[in-house]
Parts: structure tokens; C-alpha cells; sequence
């Protein structure tokens, strides 16, 4: 693995692809240049470039190298990647930023409150941190259009757990590592599940199925498992009651 200084770097990934990656371990900064650098390519008209996307840290392009050499794309990408401070570039335009209604803890959020302890935080602070925190939708991955998204005050750095949650629901919220999630199906994992949302990530009939894109940011605000079920019996969009506001 290079050394930071040796970032960003590009590696071949088989004969077909391209990995512009800025760190080897997340950061924000890392983070941000992933997605500004991704912006940027939309922008380029090169030949044979078929697909490009995000991790946490890297840029992914899939190109056809009939169309493109490598060393003609290596050159293409070095070209772009010395045009800017990556790591201090603003975040792309045409961001969403989405407003959650979410249930915290008892039934619906069954791990909330050893989440908390896990964080050193009472239930109440807890809560608090999870209103106020505006996360970023760092990269989609686990599964189709579900977001990891960061992140949480450092109090919030708590490991997964050391055994697995056997299916936790679609649309539950779930934290680990500062981070949250958003499940777009149920699945078994090893974060702690400490709320329910009714919002939609993967949507296969609309014509955007992936709801949320790396670079929105995301607010939850508490409601009662009352308002939980009003919202699912008459939600026909998948947004779960969300609001969204444009970002520029």
C-alpha cells in the first residue's frame, strides 16, 4: 500500500478499470475528494469511458480499452488530478439534502440504548446527538442504493458488534463506527439497529431507483411509532414522509 504521501493514486483494476483512490483508510477529506473528483470526470468527453463511481475514498472508472489505452487514460487522469487540491475542492453541486422522520429505540430500535452506553452517552444525549448530527451519504454499497452515511460525533467511533443481528427490517436505521445506515431490504448485521424509518432507498420501478446519491446529506428527526405507522399505511412515494431541499 503507497504511503500518504504518495496519494491520490491510480491503480489498474483488471483489464477494464481504473481506481483513482485519495487514502487508504476513510476521511472526510478523502471522502470529499472522491466525490469532487468524480464530479469532474462527468465533465470530460473521453472515448471509451462507460462507468464511473464512488467507495469511501476512491474513484472507479470501467472503460473499454479498445477504445482507450490505459496509458492514454493514466495520462487523461493524472492530467485532471493536477488541476486542483482534491482534498480542499467543494463538494459537487446538485446535492439533496433529505429531512428523516425516525423512531428511536424500544421496539423499533431494539440495540438504541446499548448503542448509547457503547458511545458513553445517557439516552436522552443520544437522541440529541442523532437530531442534530447532518450526515453526509459517503458511498452506496452493502446492498442496491443503501447509503453509508458519516459522521457522528468521535463518541460514536463504536465497533460492530461481536455477533450478528440475525435480519434487521428494511428501512431500519443502524450505527457502528460513527457512521449510519439506512437498510434498503433486511438483512442479518453486525451494527447495532437503534431505529425505524418508513424511507425507501431502493426503489426498482422509479426511474431514479437509488434515492439517495454519494454527497446528499441527511437529518433524522424523532417521531412516535405512531406516526411511523401513519406514515407506512399512506406513503405511496418511498420518501417515508422525508422532506428534501436542494443544495447548491
Amino acid at each position: 500500500m503507497p504511503p500518504p504521501d504518495a496519494f491520490p493514486v491510480i491503480r489498474d483494476v483488471g483489464l477494464t478499470g481504473k481506481l483513482v483512490s485519495f487514502a487508504d483508510s476513510f476521511s472526510e477529506s478523502a471522502n470529499r475528494a472522491a466525490l469532487a473528483f468524480r464530479a469532474a470526470l462527468a465533465t470530460q468527453d473521453w472515448p471509451g469511458v462507460q462507468e464511473t463511481a464512488t467507495s469511501l475514498t476512491s474513484v472507479f472508472l470501467r472503460f473499454d480499452p479498445l477504445a482507450l489505452s490505459h496509458a492514454a487514460l493514466d495520462s487523461h487522469l493524472g492530467d485532471l488530478l493536477a488541476r486542483a487540491d482534491w482534498f480542499a475542492a467543494p463538494l459537487p453541486t446538485g446535492r439533496t439534502l433529505w429531512r428523516i422522520p425516525t423512531v428511536l429505540g424500544g421496539l423499533h430500535g431494539p440495540q438504541f440504548a446499548d448503542a448509547a452506553q457503547a458511545a458513553g452517552r445517557d439516552p436522552e444525549q443520544a437522541r440529541a446527538d442523532i437530531a442534530t448530527a447532518r450526515v453526509r451519504v459517503l458511498t452506496i454499497g452493502f446492498a442496491p442504493g443503501q447509503p453509508y452515511m458519516g459522521q457522528l460525533p468521535p463518541a460514536w467511533d463504536i465497533p460492530r458488534m461481536t455477533t450478528l443481528n440475525p435480519q434487521v427490517p428494511g428501512a431500519s436505521l443502524v450505527v457502528a463506527i460513527r457512521q449510519l445506515i439506512i437498510f434498503a431490504g433486511p438483512a442479518p448485521t453486525g451494527w447495532r439497529h437503534i431505529g425505524q424509518t418508513a424511507f425507501r432507498c431502493f426503489r426498482p420501478k422509479a426511474d431514479t431507483p437509488f434515492a439517495l446519491t454519494p454527497g446528499d446529506e441527511v437529518t433524522f428527526h424523532e417521531i412516535t411509532p405512531e406516526e411511523l405507522a401513519d406514515i407506512a399505511a399512506t406513503d405511496e412515494t418511498g420518501d417515508g414522509g422525508a422532506t428534501r431541499e436542494a443544495l447548491t
